[in-house]
């Protein structure tokens, strides 16, 4: 049996409720904002594909084709991730876990399923470790703060 990578985890309190954080986490416009553009929709059993930009380095055409796996409005999201061009055997899964913390959300994002014998996962998990903590995740908390800015105007 092939030995796992460890995998790539995050966990970030957010000042925002968890309803707010799900609503980031589940409208395909928001997902754009701060993820990839998308057809997303919260549905077990959805399949979709994210667009983003290619990496050839580490055999990524730029396509993400995914599948709601599990979804627990408000708390949970469990999506496949996989290249749908390259070739490259890459098949993981990136879960999402809401927990609120006082007035505000504990999410923990867990990405996982790199195979630490394949020298292009091996590469792809530390592009991908780096891009979630350095681009996607503030990417996400900007996109919460501008959603609060919006309800402060409008109330």
């Amino acid at each position: 049996m092939q030995e796992q990578m460890a995998a790539i985890e995050l966990d970030e309190v957010l000042p925002q409720p968890p309803a707010q954080v799900w609503h980031a986490l589940s409208d395909p416009a928001l997902i754009a904002r701060w993820l990839m553009e998308n057809d997303f929709s919260p549905v077990v059993g959805h399949r979709f594909q994210m667009r983003g930009i290619p990496v050839p380095a580490v055999g990524f055409s730029g396509l993400v084709a995914s599948e709601v796996l599990a979804i627990e409005p408000g708390k949970l999201l469990q999506i496949s991730w996989r290249d749908a061009h390259s070739g490259n055997a890459l098949f993981s899964t990136v879960t999402w876990t809401l927990t609120p913390e006082g007035s505000g959300t504990r999410l923990h994002l867990r990405h996982h399923g790199f195979n630490p014998e394949d020298p292009t996962q091996v590469a792809a998990h530390r592009i991908m470790g780096g891009g979630w903590r350095s681009q996607v995740l503030p990417r996400l908390i900007s996109t919460l703060a501008q959603l609060d800015e919006a309800n402060i105007h409008s109330s």
